[in-house]
């Protein structure tokens, strides 16, 4: 079971699977640049697992 559903109709359009990228890691970024690396590496690694399930797992599944 992921934490996120990449097959969610919301996810459909490939913008908004970027937007939410985006936002967690530029949320990390500001973390770290607050001084708060406890927080930056839970957002860091939220950004990560997304742009994986979202981006490069949906491709995969898309060339089969």
């Amino acid at each position: 079971m992921a934490l996120i559903d990449p097959a969610h109709p919301f996810f459909r359009p490939l913008w908004r699977r970027v937007v939410v990228v985006v936002a967690c890691l530029g949320w990390a970024l500001i973390e770290i640049i607050t001084g708060s690396p406890g927080w930056a590496m839970l957002f860091g690694g939220a950004g990560l697992y997304a742009a994986y399930v979202l981006l490069v797992a949906v491709r995969s599944e898309e060339k089969k």
